[in-house]
Formats: structure tokens, sequence, C-alpha cells
């Protein structure tokens, strides 16, 4: 596994790089948008230089993980050599799609295809290739360089193989990979989506205001972020998009998004990606002021 291509440079993508070339490993990170590629790697950039103030990289260390990042705006160049390729495209079930018909096309062919989706199906995803058991999910958590846990999911046709060679690169960066199964929402969303959506749903009704129910959460359960600024932290749009797939998925009820969370999307407050959510977020600062007042 020497040569890593990611798919996707927004923040799980440059994430996902950041990580792998921090480990020793060749990444080509691929993005139709040359603008994208340069914040990608600017960002990457920057959260180096956070780990250098905490003491955990060299100066020698940062430069050496941006040389092994080769940014690229070609899909058929980008993975053509590649060993592993990690798709971390928007989620959308149909784009994952053409993505992973086109990665099958003209990856090697004992090269092995993972997705970062967090709630679509790796068994449906898989499908569009003629390699389903080279197919897995690798969804990792935000913001990845920090963040331990790496959810492993194998789809219907995932091979051992493939699953334990997944496992043991996940160990290998750093982090601690679990082995799920392939069910909507694997078991991250699947649990915390459906308390995203009831704390959204407890302000949509008027039980409390924005800062009070995270407040209860943090101060009551322990959470380090309340679920109304997790949620903006998320994008609500990928909220709405991962409730969507549980309530398709299911079929149940009680996975309906509310409707405030549908209409907040609907309106472009998506969260910290747009500047505004449930709070308003000023770049720079980390003062939080509540957005959203019935």
């Amino acid at each position: 596994m020497k040569n890593i291509t990611v798919i996707g440079s927004g923040t799980m993508g440059n994430g996902i790089a950041h990580v792998f070339a921090q480990f020793g490993h060749q990444v080509t990170l691929v993005d139709v948008a040359p603008t994208a590629l340069d914040k990608a790697i600017a960002t990457i950039s920057g959260n180096l230089d956070r780990q250098i103030k905490k003491g955990a990289l060299s100066e020698e260390e940062k430069s050496a993980t941006l040389a092994r990042i080769t940014p690229q705006t070609d899909l058929q160049t980008g993975v053509a050599n590649a060993d592993l390729v990690v798709e971390a495209a928007t989620e959308n079930v149909a784009l994952k799609l053409k993505i992973f018909g086109d990665i099958d096309q003209f990856a090697p062919e004992q090269a092995i295809l993972a997705t970062n989706t967090s709630s679509i199906s790796i068994t449906q995803i898989a499908a569009a290739t003629k390699r389903p058991e080279q197919v897995i999910g690798m969804h990792f958590m935000n913001p990845v360089p920090v963040m331990k846990l790496v959810e492993v999911i194998r789809g219907y046709a995932t091979s051992e193989t493939v699953t334990k060679t997944i496992m043991d690169l996940s160990t290998q960066l750093g982090k601690t990979p679990v082995e799920v199964e392939d069910y909507p929402g694997f078991v991250a969303n699947r649990i915390l989506m459906p308390m995203i959506n009831e704390a959204i749903y407890t302000l949509f009704e008027g039980v409390s205001g924005v800062e009070e129910i995270d407040a209860v959460m943090k101060l009551g359960m322990a959470h380090p972020m309340g679920p109304l600024q997790l949620a903006d932290f998320i994008g609500l749009d990928v909220c709405l998009s991962i409730l969507r797939v549980l309530h398709d998925g299911f079929g149940n009820p009680k996975y309906a998004p509310c409707p405030l969370l549908v209409n907040m999307v609907m309106a472009g407050k998506k969260g910290v990606k747009s500047g505004e959510g449930f709070y308003k977020y000023t770049p720079g600062s980390k003062d939080l002021t509540v957005a959203y007042r019935r």
C-alpha cells in the first residue's frame, strides 16, 4: 500500500490525504477544480503547522509530508498507479456510483477501492464495479488528523483479505479500526443522526433554545460538543442526506428528517461551511452567536 489516491479534496479528502502522507505514503489528491486543490494543500499545511506547535511534528516532517502529496485534476491519471483509492466526494449516491465506475475502469486490477461514505451502502457502490470483492468502506471521522476511529465496513462481497488489509492499514495510520456490517448508517451515524434529529425537533417544537439544548447535552451527558453545534460542524446538508438514507433504508418514520432541518438546508443555512446554521460563524473567531431563534 505505497501509492494512495484520494478522490475529493474537501474537508474529509484533504484530511485523509494529510494522514496517509504523514505516515509515509505517496498520495495523489484528485479534484476536478484546481482552486479546490490549492485550498486543500493550504489547509493541510496549516494543520501540519498546528501539529508542529503542539510538538507532535517537526518542520522537516511537515516538508516531507507535503512533498508526498501530488495534486491532480484528471481522474484517469490520478488512479493509474494506485494500490488503494479512497473516494471522499459529496455524499450523493449517483455521484459515487459514477466515480466508482470510472475508478474501476482506470485503476490497476489489484487496487482496493474504498469509500469514505458515512451512510451509503457499500454493496450498492461495489455493484458499480467489476471487482466487488475489492470494494470496502473506510469511514474516517472529522477532523481526520485528530480523530482515532475508522469504521471499516464490509460490503456483501468484500473479501476477508481486503478487510484485513484495510484494518491493518488503519492501525498503521495510528487509528483504531472497528469492523461493522453494511446496513444504513453503519454504527456511528445510525446512533448519532437520530440524536441530532431529535435535538432539532426539540428546538422546532419550542421545548428549549439552541444554547440551552447544547448545554444540557454538554453538561449533563458529558458530550464535548452539543448536538446542534455538532450538526453545524458536520454540515446540515450532510445530516439531511444521511437521515434520508436511514429513512429510505429502514422505512421507519423515526428517521424522518425534522422539517426545520429541511428548510434550513433549502435556505442555504448549512452550518460552518456556509457561515451560518444554528449558530453564526466568523472566520478566525471561536465565539458562537446563536443564529436560529423562533
